[in-house]
Formats: structure tokens, sequence, C-alpha cells
């Protein structure tokens, strides 16, 4: 049986509840959900969709540097959105931070998000 590294890094937002950054159980990653909280202050990036995407992206590429990888890492993504029709900005910004072949992908709208946030996103990386 595998064992369980619990991953935590300064360079991305302190868990807001009873969850840990990242779990590593051998080669994967199980990044949590990032919203876009400023891990200098915890407080919410300034801006409208691309800010907060681009800040939840830096916030799970420090994730996953502390956990040995990087987003290039990632084969599977899951967005929530509280609104669909940024969609096509969150696309623009992600390509950003990921390189092709890109992994897997979800998306989805929700009804609220915490803080107030517009979006959040996880991952799951393979080493």
């Amino acid at each position: 049986m595998s064992t369980k590294e619990y991953i935590n890094t300064l360079h991305a937002p302190e868990a807001i509840g009873t969850y840990s950054q990242a779990v590593k159980v051998g080669n994967t990653v199980y990044l949590s959900g990032q919203i876009p909280l400023v891990p200098e202050t915890m407080t919410m990036v300034d801006g409208g969709i691309l800010e907060q995407a681009t800040q939840v992206f830096k916030n799970l590429s420090a994730v996953a540097d502390a956990s040995g990888g990087s987003l290039n890492n990632a084969v599977k993504v899951n967005i929530s959105l509280t609104d669909l029709s940024v969609f096509a900005q969150v696309n623009e910004v992600m390509a950003k931070f990921f390189t092709e072949p890109y992994p897997a992908r979800a998306c989805v709208q929700v009804a609220a998000l915490p803080r107030g946030a517009m979006i959040e996103v996880e991952v799951i990386l393979a080493l």
C-alpha cells in the first residue's frame, strides 16, 4: 500500500477548511480546489474573471511545484464557474499555464463558490 504525503507550500493560500493543499499517493497528486486568494494576504485578487483565473492557476502551479511536479503533469482538471459565459476567457488563461497535449477537463456552472469567487479549479497530477 502506498503511503500518503501531504503537500503544503507558503506560495499558495493556506487551507481555509478541513483539507490539505494536496495529497500525494504513489505517483499521483490530488490538488485541492483553489480559489483566487492571494497567498500573502489570504484576500481575493482584485479584478474580474481573467485576474481570478490567473491567480487560481498561479496557486495550483505553486502546489504542483511543491509536490515535485508542474501543471504539465496534469491528467485531469475540474473547473467550477459561477457563470459559464466566461468559459472562453478561462480557456485563454489556461493556455498560458498548460502546454499540449492538454489534460482531460470538466467544467460546470455552480450556484456559488467560497468567499464569492467566480472560479475554483482542482487538478490531478501524474508524476
